[in-house]
């Protein structure tokens, strides 16, 4: 595999007495699809709040593009190239799809809250790229017809991938995504399995939190597993599937050779 673009080092996260994650460690190589998948509870979403900065390790490192990005804000790490989307879809549902899509260029864009106030001619010609580039977006990810329309309005499957777009709109060099198939029907996680293979082709690394084991087995290149914050196992999806301890653990054997 290439060099890796995120890595985490001895990661531990109390929160009190409960310890979420016990001095886990891995790296993302740079243009595949890494998945870490394990049972409620297992310190998936804290482990993407560690990485996108939402709060720091107890200790333990992140590392991106070999720099550390540890107790860095979630703006800054944006900036470096990190976007994420949320288990529960997070968007403004009375602003239009292609709103909510521009918010994703905030961190992209000069403009100051006075300038744009004063309407300067620069402003204005940036205001304009924002848009022409978030219809660009959503043209990429199957909502350009839907632009227009409130963001609340629009079906679970396009919530989710319009919650794409926006992270798409900071430019990540790594997405990570957080259980995007939650709630969608065969069709609709056969048309994101096609969309995250299609932001991999584009460039863009994804780190992929999510419990469809058909959807990760299909589409991951290499796996991490966690349960009770700890990992139990790392490797291919075939690996994956044989390893004994993971079967015992919590997946099933039925379930993993779906």
């Amino acid at each position: 595999m290439s060099e890796p673009i995120l890595e985490a080092v001895d990661i531990r996260m109390k929160f009190g007495g409960l310890i979420a994650l016990a001095d886990l460690g891995f790296k993302v190589p740079r243009g595949i699809i890494k998945a870490i998948i394990g049972p409620n509870g297992a310190g998936k979403t804290t482990l993407f709040n560690v990485i996108t900065g939402v709060f720091p390790p107890t200790t333990g490192t992140i590392r991106f593009k070999e720099q550390t990005i540890t107790g860095l804000k979630a703006h800054q790490i944006t900036k470096r190239g990190i976007s994420r989307t949320f288990q529960t879809v997070e968007l403004f549902t009375n602003m239009s799809v292609l709103e909510n899509t521009m918010v994703g260029r905030h961190c992209r864009s000069r403009g100051s809250l006075v300038a744009s106030g004063l309407k300067m001619p620069w402003v204005v010609r940036e205001e304009k790229r924002v848009r022409r580039e978030a219809s660009e977006i959503l043209d990429f990810v199957g909502l350009a017809d839907k632009a227009a329309e409130r963001a609340g309005n629009l079906p679970l499957g396009e919530q989710k991938a319009l919650e794409i777009a926006r992270a798409l709109a900071t430019e990540p060099e790594l997405l990570c995504l957080d259980e995007p198939a939650a709630g969608l029907n065969e069709a609709e996680t056969n048309r994101l399995s096609g969309l995250i293979r299609q932001i991999l082709a584009r460039g863009t690394t994804v780190l992929l939190v999510e419990h469809d084991m058909a959807l990760v087995m299909g589409i991951a290149d290499d796996i991490v597993v966690l349960n009770y914050g700890r990992k139990i196992a790392e490797g291919p999806p075939k690996a994956i599937q044989e390893d004994e301890n993971v079967i015992k653990a919590y997946l099933g054997e039925d379930e993993l050779c779906a």
